[in-house]
């Protein structure tokens, strides 16, 4: 799946996107009740300054006589106990905001790292082709912003849910307690108020979709600027990048303004609608006054109701908003969740123990693009501890055979069978397991030398390392190093020359002794006296192994068992080095002399 083709169609499912939210929220259950029940009184509170505006006013202020149940509210006892009442109020309100707060940043917290770490398990059992077509800025915005916006801001637009609801419910009460012919006229006029929000939805889904993609765009560009920073030095590419980034930014400007623009215009509406609205309340507040129906501090009383409720009904409009990014991105994340790998374990999968008789390639076709074919028709066999080389020209498809046999990609049609038996009936992990490769770029991980040589096998012991290590020839380079094989190599190895990580690569897959080694170009990009030394190690590594090389040296090809030339996704001769040198206008013989003899010669005149 392409991530940047998402289209989030979801989004506006809520009882499903609910129903998959359910089993992160489940944990917490009882914290979200607490959350969520600390935000009825803090909604409510507001209505309790309303509502003792009404006594204040027409007992202390005009004078008049109150009695509640019997009981008479005099002057005096106002003036003085509704002042400490407010403040009373003000500060449980403050207490209980901030219990909220810290408890909803705890919950979403909680549930979006439980959201991130099962995204990453989903993202490491992905297979190659996924990690072919996705960049690396649209991984990263869609299995970590993704989770953030979807999970962290729910309970808190929840809460925040609860708690305008609540206000604006305290505070219709205030209104109809006080005066139900203008509490009619309030809400309805709040209402018309609020029903512009529900234009913007599908706005906001085309937005943050795209939006992603950009982010991923801008992810990307950082992340080629700073494993690419020497050829962009080299090659001057600073003020294209420079551009590059500069329109990203730019369109992501366009497109938040463009959501802006939309939700910008509802704000003076609700104002202008909820302004007619107070003026009618006002109009028809006086009339009520002069006829005696409603007294001054019901009426100021209706009035702060009325102001304060557009408050909350703002806010609910405003959190019922940005919950539609918050759906969006939730509808996004279970999107991922629903990938399902193209290369996985077939049903009743067995234990793949090793190989006992050939690894054997029948009738193999593969493209990486429909209709676009890459292998065609190979056939051959390998016995075991046998050494096959992999020659041809640069695209011909050597890389893609290697590629299949650790089951990266699986093959169009046809079969790869280890002892007869065809490699999609082994489980994946003893299938790999069984494979050690060792490629021109090897990936190091950042840590110590130690972590990444013991990726080969984690309960290695001491002994088992440093027979690795000097097989690999790493204990000359690691004498030099104050830490030796604890010293940290930083991200990717970069602290380690190439020579030195291929070692390091090695000494990893000497630890992990399968039985089939993978060796791709494994010293091309190094020089004569690096590759010198890499060779040995080599050569260790590749003792009672079944060895797969592709190479572009002269002496690791002559020493193979045999040779096959894989031209134009074919196989195209096979045999010994003697063998095929006798074939007049041989492919393998033309390679010889334009290749091999010239990278043969240099080795000898350094040597």
């Amino acid at each position: 799946m392409k991530l940047a083709f998402s289209t989030a169609n979801t989004a506006f499912n809520y009882k499903y996107l609910l129903s998959r939210l359910f089993p992160y929220l489940k944990p917490h259950l009882f914290r979200i009740f607490i959350a969520f029940s600390l935000a009825i009184p803090l909604g409510l509170l507001d209505g309790a300054t309303a509502f003792a505006l009404k006594p204040y006013i027409d007992v202390v202020v005009n004078g008049n006589t109150m009695v509640v149940r019997g009981f008479e509210l005099t002057r005096d006892l106002l003036a003085n106990f509704i002042p400490f009442l407010i403040v009373a109020f003000a500060t449980l309100q403050g207490v209980l905001r901030y219990l909220n707060s810290y408890l909803s940043d705890w919950l979403s917290n909680k549930i979006s790292n439980s959201v991130k770490i099962d995204l990453f398990k989903k993202l490491i059992k992905m297979d190659s082709k996924f990690f072919d077509e996705n960049s690396s800025g649209i991984v990263l915005t869609r299995f970590l912003g993704d989770p953030d916006t979807a999970s962290r801001t729910i309970v808190d637009s929840i809460k925040n849910l609860i708690t305008c609801a609540t206000e604006a419910i305290g505070l219709i009460a205030v209104l109809l307690w006080t005066s139900w012919k203008l509490a009619f006229v309030g809400v309805i006029v709040l209402t018309v108020a609020f029903l512009p929000m529900a234009l913007l939805r599908k706005r906001i889904k085309k937005v943050s979709n795209e939006s992603a993609v950009l982010g991923g765009g801008i992810t990307t560009n950082f992340n080629e600027t700073y494993h690419g920073n020497k050829i962009m030095t080299g090659y001057g590419l600073q003020e294209k990048l420079f551009h590059k980034f500069e329109k990203q930014i730019r369109k992501s400007f366009d497109l938040t303004m463009s959501l802006s623009k939309r939700a910008g215009w509802m704000s003076p509406i609700m104002y202008c609608i909820a302004s007619v609205g107070i003026a009618i309340v006002m109009f028809f507040g006086n009339h009520l006054i002069i006829t005696g129906e409603m007294t001054t501090g019901s009426f100021a009383s209706f009035i702060t109701s009325l102001l304060l409720l557009y408050k909350p009904v703002k806010g609910l409009g405003g959190t019922l908003t940005g919950l539609q990014g918050v759906f969006v991105a939730a509808s996004r994340v279970f999107e991922l969740f629903d990938l399902v790998p193209e290369i996985q374990d077939k049903e009743n999968a067995v234990e793949l123990k090793g190989i006992n008789n050939k690894i054997e390639f029948k009738n193999v076709n593969f493209e990486y693009v429909e209709n676009v074919p890459v292998l065609k028709n190979i056939n051959f066999e390998v016995k075991k501890f046998e050494t096959v080389a992999l020659v041809g020209n640069s695209g011909g498809g050597k890389s893609t055979i290697v590629n299949l046999l650790p089951r990266f990609y699986d093959v169009k049609s046809g079969s790869i069978q280890i002892d007869g038996v065809d490699i999609r009936e082994f489980t994946l992990s003893s299938l790999r397991q069984n494979i050690s490769e060792v490629f021109q770029d090897n990936f190091l991980f950042s840590g110590t030398i130690r972590d990444n040589i013991l990726m080969g096998k984690f309960d290695a012991t001491e002994e088992e390392i440093q027979n690795a290590v000097k097989l690999a020839h790493l204990d000359e380079f690691l004498e030099h190093l104050e830490n030796g094989i604890d010293t940290v190599i930083g991200e990717r190895g970069a602290s380690l020359s190439g020579g030195q990580r291929q070692r390091v690569a090695i000494a990893r897959a000497i630890l992990k002794n399968a039985p089939i080694i993978v060796l791709d170009e494994a010293t091309s990009a190094l020089d004569n006296k690096s590759e010198a030394i890499v060779q040995k190690a080599l050569e260790n590594l590749m003792q009672n192994r079944t060895v797969f090389v592709i190479a572009h040296r002269l002496s690791t090809i002559k020493n193979a068992d045999r040779i096959m030339v894989v031209n134009d996704g074919e196989l195209a001769e096979v045999g010994t080095h003697e063998e095929l040198m006798q074939i007049p206008n041989g492919q393998y013989k033309a390679l010889y002399d334009m290749q091999f003899r010239s990278v043969d010669k240099e080795i000898l005149q350094e040597v």
